[in-house]
């Protein structure tokens, strides 16, 4: 009797995943020209990253793949958000080239070492050790304040380049909700910074490590 495989491309978390894909695409078709359109399909992209994880839990379809796919989508879409406000904000491209940078190579790095980390057996630097980062890491009200913050920073650019919005406090809504949640894109930024610099000391651990078993087979 042939064993029934599953086909995890139609697990319903990852059915949510293409539709966050889908969405995004839309969304950065529409972006230079078409702000409503492109935030309406920007937002619930974004909406949908929740519920993918809770369909997973629910229906017991935690993937690889849906996980890959849920950071690429994030990945990708900040990304094609940030190159759209080097456009509009020329002056500012160096610092969202910088920003995008950091954003894309901090969450590989870090990913990649974890996954590294889970296949050797000797010690590594552990942040969720520390009081701040503990909060960070399982807090879910201080992770979503920060992600949301952050987004809400770079959004905020996007919208007030077509509208001020309502004046508040002698401004423009959108001028307003940036200026507030620059603070939390700084901090989620040194945040990723730091992530580097720790998947990077324990990835020279990884390399340690291999290469002294390598040294001790030929000896």
């Amino acid at each position: 009797m042939s064993e029934s495989k599953e086909n995890i491309f139609i697990f319903v978390p990852n059915l949510i995943g293409f539709a966050r894909v889908i969405l995004l695409i839309i969304s950065l078709y529409y972006m230079p020209t078409h702000c409503v359109v492109a935030c309406t399909c920007y937002i619930t992209s974004a909406l949908l990253d929740a519920f993918d994880g809770h369909a997973a839990r629910y229906f017991n379809q935690s993937t690889k793949f849906g996980a890959m796919l849920d950071q690429l989508t994030d990945r990708a879409g900040t990304s094609c958000l940030m190159m759209t406000l080097g456009a509009f904000y020329p002056q500012y491209l160096f610092w969202f080239q910088l920003s995008m940078a950091i954003d894309i190579t901090g969450h590989w790095l870090y990913l990649h070492t974890t996954t590294l980390q889970g296949k050797a057996s000797h010690k590594f630097i552990d942040m969720s050790e520390n009081p701040i980062m503990h909060l960070y890491y399982t807090n879910r009200t201080v992770l979503f304040f920060m992600c949301a913050g952050n987004e809400a920073f770079y959004a905020a650019l996007y919208v007030m380049y077509f509208y001020t919005g309502p004046t508040v406090l002698g401004m423009g809504l959108y001028k307003l909700i940036a200026l507030v949640c620059l603070p939390v894109a700084v901090v989620k930024t040194m945040i990723t910074i730091l992530h580097m610099g720790v998947a990077s000391l324990n990835l020279a651990t990884i390399d340690v490590n291999e290469r002294s078993k390598i040294a001790a087979k030929q000896n």
